[in-house]
């Protein structure tokens, strides 16, 4: 682990200016991720600017039933929260099935978004990695595959993004709200993640120094209705082979009025599953008209050696999730 500088923030904009004026600079807040990444010599930042007692660690209501959660605020007790629990219950069972409950104490909103999309080789320094040296070739591609993308891939990485509370969120849309060297923004959560494209070591739409202070989730009608199912190789403290967030509206009619749907495992970001929306919107509430959404949203999947399983796997999960959100019984 290289020896860096450490300081700490006193508020949030002398954090940003701190950052801000240090390329090798970074924020540490909960470092579950980051710290992880420093002994492994993946990472090497020069400064270490503290933000775990700046950063908001609140979780407040907005108008509409709305949330604004502070990025400060740890896994753990944004789970717990009852507002959460009852109007956004995707959201609770997301955070429950990440990582382990030590990690959850410690992790914080804001890290948590920002953790790195990554695969076994980008963790290994001694392979050839594209997010972690550029143009050195990307590793996966003929290696171990199991765990990569099949959707918004590229030749140059085939990762795909760990985190289980940025798909819930995702299908809730999201709003991150953002302090950089030039202000405040917000940016919609659809559009933090990047595709690997060419540039596959840029994972997010930040400019350097641009610090996450918040995050808004809307008070969407069919929250509520929703739910959050993970497929993973052992039960605890393993990413989402597939994963896939789903909040429906039926009508007394038992057709879908209305329905939000994004997945984990398949893509370099959390993937909003838009052709499966659209495939769905006025639709009878059937296994059928279920199934025939998966396939829509599945057409252009490109699996790899060892990864073409996610692609039954990823419908029969999202099947299986909308027929227990609509079952008469729910």
């Amino acid at each position: 682990m290289k020896p860096c500088d450490y300081a700490r923030a006193d508020d949030a904009g002398g954090a940003v200016a701190a950052v801000a004026a240090r390329p090798g600079a970074a924020y540490l807040a909960g470092g579950t991720n980051l710290v992880d990444h420093m002994k492994l010599g993946v990472q090497s930042p020069d400064l270490l600017v503290d933000v775990s007692r700046t950063l908001p660690a609140a979780i407040e209501e907005l108008p509409g039933r709305g949330l604004r959660i502070g990025a400060g605020v740890r896994n753990a007790d944004l789970a717990a929260d009852m507002r959460v629990r009852e109007f956004y219950p995707a959201l609770a069972q997301a955070l429950l099935s990440g990582a382990s409950g030590q990690l959850r104490n410690l992790a914080t909103t804001g890290g948590n978004l920002l953790q790195r999309t990554r695969c076994s080789y980008f963790r290994d320094p001694t392979t050839p990695c594209n997010k972690r040296e550029p143009g050195s070739g990307c590793s996966a591609r003929e290696g171990y595959t199991r765990y990569h993308a099949i959707l918004g891939a590229s030749e140059h990485c085939v990762a795909t993004n760990p985190s289980d509370m940025a798909v819930a969120m995702l299908a809730f849309d999201a709003v991150v709200r953002v302090l950089g060297p030039n202000g405040e923004r917000e940016i919609a959560l659809s559009d933090l993640h990047r595709l690997p494209g060419d540039a596959p070591d840029r994972d997010t739409t930040l400019a350097h120094g641009e610090l996450i202070t918040a995050v808004n989730l809307p008070g969407l009608p069919i929250a509520a209705r929703s739910a959050y199912r993970k497929v993973r190789d052992r039960a605890s403290f393993a990413f989402a082979l597939v994963s896939v967030a789903v909040a429906v509206d039926v009508s007394q009619g038992g057709d879908v009025d209305e329905v939000r749907i994004a997945f984990g495992g398949l893509a370099h970001k959390p993937w909003r599953a838009t052709r499966a929306e659209d495939a769905l919107r006025g639709q009878p509430a059937t296994e059928a008209a279920f199934r025939a959404a998966a396939h829509a949203e599945l057409a252009d999947a490109q699996p790899l050696r060892d990864n073409a399983f996610k692609i039954p796997m990823a419908t029969n999960v999202l099947v299986a999730t909308l027929r227990d959100l609509t079952s008469t019984e729910a």
